[in-house]
């Protein structure tokens, strides 16, 4: 996927999201990252992919994670 197509289709995913903690979190990330665009565009993937899998169920319980991260 090139560079302006991920934009496009953020553009769009941005357009439709009506959450304002993940408008509000995207926000922070494009502003807190006077960074290379480069890293910017991948932290703000990050967080896009992080909201859709919460909000599709993909997460995990406090003690999964501690199990996970105490091995």
């Amino acid at each position: 996927m090139s560079a302006v197509e991920i934009k496009i289709e953020l553009q769009q995913m941005i357009e439709h999201e009506n959450d304002m903690s993940v408008l509000q979190a995207i926000r922070t990330i494009l502003l807190k990252t006077g960074l290379n665009p480069v890293l910017r565009e991948k932290l703000t993937l990050r967080a896009l992919k992080s909201e859709e899998d919460i909000k599709a169920g993909r997460v995990h319980s406090k003690e999964e994670v501690v199990k996970r991260t105490t091995r």
